[in-house]
């Protein structure tokens, strides 16, 4: 008997499925592509500013609130965020940052700079004062701006912040596997896509910095608020060269006068945040003149379990007193 047509039925059978899977799978990413780039593509505008263009987007009426988004955002992770806020009446400005969908990356894009852009989207606006709110690498621009622009910032909010404190020791280096995913995958759609796909704990652990167990045990809705905010990672290539610059302040961070900050400021993070922002949310809340830190036990860098919980506490801080405001201000 002759085994060889056989044989070679079954491997040009198998190459045949593997073809398929490949196409269907390529076809998967290139979808999944598509709908992210048509997702950014609407329901913002760019203001011609005098530090240049900006792209933002409105939610509500009422205070002025300028979000700020983390690394991989853009405006629509603001407005994620910020809706709840504008339906309990706040004006949410949600702008992308310095490299980020379409605001470009100019050749200062130090926080100091990024937050005097912030000032200048207020100019284009008409907005004298708002709160400001950072999260994660937003942080550090919000900070400046409440440096740089006093008169202008009616409160700050940092949540699980980018922010420098002292330390005696480096921290640990990443993991084999953080490495990968912070130098090659979030450099590229396929790859990251592939990952998200694959291996969604990854992506979990890792770009969102958060223990994938702490993520199982909270409910099916925020369960589904991660799996949103993975997804809307894409398209990388738009994000990328905000990424970059973010690593780039990150490891040029150092103290600033936080002393010098007269704002009402909130500051939260969770102790189980893989970046580590808990101490250093710590540090910068113990440094700014009467603020308040909120620390949970556990919820990663995305507060998995406490979204609900964390929009009452900024809700309730925004609608507080102003004990540093004074005449003239």
């Amino acid at each position: 008997m002759n085994v060889r047509p056989h044989i070679g039925s079954i491997l040009w059978g198998a190459a045949a499925l593997a073809a398929m899977a490949f196409g269907l799978g390529y076809a998967a990413f290139v979808g999944d592509v598509q709908r992210a780039m048509q997702r950014v593509a609407h329901g913002s505008r760019i203001a011609d500013t005098q530090c240049g263009p900006i792209e933002y987007a409105e939610m509500g009426e009422g205070p002025a609130l300028l979000l700020v988004h983390g690394a991989g955002g853009g405006f629509d992770q603001g407005l994620e965020f910020g809706g709840e806020l504008a339906r309990r009446g706040y004006h949410v400005i949600a702008m992308s940052r310095f490299g980020y969908l379409r605001t470009p990356l100019p050749s200062d894009a130090t926080p100091q700079a990024q937050a005097d852009a912030h000032a200048c989207l207020l100019d284009a606006l008409g907005i004298e004062r708002a709160a400001i709110a950072g999260v994660s690498a937003g942080a550090p621009s919000s900070l400046q701006f409440a440096l740089r622009h006093p008169e202008r910032t009616s409160a700050l909010v940092l949540l699980v912040p980018l922010a420098y404190m002292p330390r005696e020791a480096p921290p640990a280096p990443p993991s084999r596997l953080a490495r990968f995913m912070y130098e090659q995958a979030v450099k590229s759609d396929v790859l990251y896509w592939l990952v998200m796909r694959a291996a969604p704990r990854a992506v979990v652990k890792t770009i969102l910095a958060t223990p994938p167990e702490v993520l199982a045990h909270t409910s099916v809705q925020e369960r589904r608020r991660v799996a949103l905010l993975m997804e809307h990672i894409l398209p990388l290539r738009l994000r990328q060269a905000g990424l970059l610059n973010d690593g780039r302040v990150a490891l040029a961070l150092g103290p600033s006068p936080l002393e010098k900050i007269k704002a009402r400021t909130l500051v939260i993070s969770l102790a189980d945040d893989l970046y580590g922002t808990y101490e250093s949310a710590r540090y910068t809340a113990s440094r700014i003149p009467g603020a308040r830190f909120i620390g949970y036990a556990s919820g990663g860098h995305v507060w998995a379990g406490h979204h609900g919980a964390i929009l009452e506490e900024v809700a309730a801080f925004l609608s507080g007193p102003h004990p540093f405001a004074v005449a003239g201000r």
